[in-house]
């Protein structure tokens, strides 16, 4: 990969889109992850507006510093970058209150995880409609494309994607270039949404490399019986995961009304 002139490409392309729609900036949520920090830069680039959301919801204290010290780092270098703490804490324990009590805790748990991604959508196109911003997203080509790793209409709720056709170590690579901070680029990928410190790799059973081969395999059409051993257990992740998340991927059906019936 090109990275330098893919990083161009991405700041011209944020650019050029955002003057032609006659908007003057982008608001992001800054996880203290690697694909909000490139994302982030990115979008500093253009010398456009740029917002940081700071939206805690039960987080571990080490995702918080990360997500603060990349914002500080933005800020020393780029004039156009400002800051907004939200603490959704609150929110998040007022929603569960008035919640009715569930037998079925694991699927509770799993859907009030959406839950913290869903107020964080709200809370971004709250400050993008208050200054005229689009919502920057920050999903990558294997989670937006690959596996589906994350909520509909939660994180996957933008107005635009700079990176989802990059792959997860492409992102790093240009991470790398960037200077983003060297804790970002070491930390385990999380996603966040669970207020302890579970990886992403933790919940899906592969890595992102890994994720990025049985993505290749697949498009070129492999079956699981093709390989044995981990990396037969990987494509199968892979494609019970692709094939699960497809409602992610593809358009919200349209139930198409017969002329006749009309």
């Amino acid at each position: 990969m090109q990275t330098e002139k893919v990083i161009d490409h991405i700041v011209n392309w944020l650019k050029d889109y955002a003057t032609k729609a006659n908007i003057k900036g982008f608001v992001i949520g800054i996880s203290g992850g690697i694909d909000s920090a490139v994302t982030s830069t990115l979008c500093a680039k253009t010398g456009l507006d740029l917002l940081c959301l700071e939206m805690p919801i039960h987080q571990e204290q080490n995702q918080e510093d990360r997500a603060s010290k990349h914002i500080q780092w933005l800020q020393d270098n780029f004039k156009n970058v400002n800051r907004q703490p939200v603490n959704l804490t609150p929110v998040f324990d007022s929603l569960l209150n008035s919640l009715p009590a569930v037998d079925d805790e694991e699927g509770r748990f799993m859907a009030l995880a959406n839950t913290r991604a869903r107020l964080r959508m709200t809370t971004l196109y709250y400050f993008a409609a208050l200054h005229g911003y689009l919502v920057a997203g920050t999903g990558n080509k294997v989670e937006d494309f690959g596996v589906g790793f994350y909520t509909k209409y939660g994180d996957g709720g933008v107005d635009l994607s700079p990176i989802a056709d990059l792959l997860k170590t492409e992102v790093y690579a240009i991470g790398k270039v960037l200077e983003i901070n060297n804790d970002i680029l070491i930390a385990a990928p999380t996603d966040g949404l669970w207020g302890d410190d579970r990886t992403d790799e933790d919940q899906i059973g592969a890595s992102y490399p890994e994720l990025e081969w049985a993505m290749q395999m697949s498009d070129e059409g492999k079956e699981a019986n093709d390989f044995s051993g981990r990396k037969k257990e990987v494509f199968s992740i892979y494609k019970r995961l692709n094939t699960v998340n497809q409602h992610k991927m593809v358009p919200i059906p349209v139930c198409v009304i017969p002329e006749m019936l009309k």
